[in-house]
């Protein structure tokens, strides 16, 4: 069990899975207050980024404390990517053509949310996992070895 807790993909899916929570709730809850899609994919996406540093950095890349803020940056730079991806394909998909999703669920505001960030987020756990290998946690180091 403890193998399969250390290893990095593993690992990374579970917080991966833990803020496209952090994501969704934060989405659901503002787009319920605001009505506003692309408001709150905006709030939602930076709750997840931040989320998601603070347990990529420490648990999943096992990354010493030395150099987190350059990590940081890097970080949100990449996830910054994302996020106007994101925000491209939710106005696209719930502002400009909405009809797309729509004739599948009624043309439900609140359906056409639902499926749009369920779409975004399986590319962009993908997504986000290979820029944070290739571009942001390149330290081989870890926490248990210093």
């Amino acid at each position: 069990m403890k193998k399969i807790l250390k290893n990095e993909v593993f690992s990374y899916l579970f917080f991966g899975v833990l803020t496209t929570l952090v994501y969704f709730v934060t989405r659901f809850l503002i787009f319920y207050l605001t009505q506003e899609s692309l408001f709150a994919a905006l709030v939602a996406n930076i709750t997840a980024i931040l989320f998601a540093f603070v347990t990529n950095d420490r648990f999943v890349f096992n990354q010493p404390r030395q150099g987190w803020m350059k990590r940081l940056v890097k970080f949100v730079i990449a996830r910054l990517s994302t996020l106007g991806i994101d925000l491209l394909l939710t106005f696209l998909l719930t502002k400009a053509f909405p009809e797309i999703i729509g004739q599948f669920v009624n043309h439900d505001p609140k359906q056409i949310d639902l499926v749009v960030s369920l779409i975004s987020q399986v590319f962009f756990i993908i997504l986000n996992y290979i820029l944070s290998k290739l571009l942001v946690f390149k330290d081989k180091q870890s926490i248990s070895s210093k």
